[in-house]
């Protein structure tokens, strides 16, 4: 088991991300002693959205061309409807995202999140949760999803959302803990 003080996490962001989302997931993971990098195309600061309207400014503190997955212990996917679409189309993110499956690390992502874990081509066979409206297009990309406040299949971890950042956050934790994941191998990607 590892020990959560050793460990450095990135929360790979966009603007748009839902505030809740990675504010909560940052502050457990900073209580439990973790090290954490919030990553982004952007190259300074990143905007929250937040009950309809733009929320808090967030520090970026790692460029997203200059972050290496293998720097890091685990990733989280906040969600938001904005931060996801705009990463799963920017193949930098998605191969970040690719490369930390592939390692076996700890992956999270809530409500919208999954959206770009979807494009990096590794939920497949995987049982999942999302917001209800990415739910056809995680079974349409293979994954079997369901209707739980989280979910966690080889180590990653999904929730609905906010309202579910209480079971997410301390998952995540698990699963850091537990450290690498065995997965099956990627057929596509």
């Amino acid at each position: 088991m590892a020990q959560l003080s050793d460990l450095r996490v990135a929360i790979l962001t966009e603007h748009g991300f839902e505030q809740s989302e990675l504010v909560s997931p940052r502050e457990a993971l900073e209580k439990a002693g973790v090290t954490v990098d919030v990553i982004s195309p952007q190259e300074t600061e990143v905007k929250a959205w937040d009950n309809g309207e733009w929320g808090i400014r967030v520090k970026v503190d790692k460029v997203l061309d200059q972050a290496n997955p293998d720097d890091y212990d685990g990733l989280v996917l906040p969600g938001g409807v904005l931060n996801p679409d705009k990463l799963r189309t920017n193949s930098q993110a998605v191969e970040f995202v690719r490369r930390m499956y592939v390692s076996g690390k700890p992956i999270a992502a809530i409500c919208h999140g999954p959206q770009t874990l979807i494009n990096a081509g590794v939920v497949e066979g995987k049982e999942m949760t999302s917001y209800p409206s990415v739910k056809a297009d995680l079974v349409n990309a293979g994954a079997k999803w369901v209707d739980h406040d989280v979910v966690v299949d080889q180590g990653l971890v999904t929730s609905r959302s906010p309202e579910d950042l209480e079971a997410f956050n301390k998952k995540l934790l698990e699963e850091l803990r537990e450290g690498v994941h065995k997965r099956n191998a990627l057929s596509h990607v």
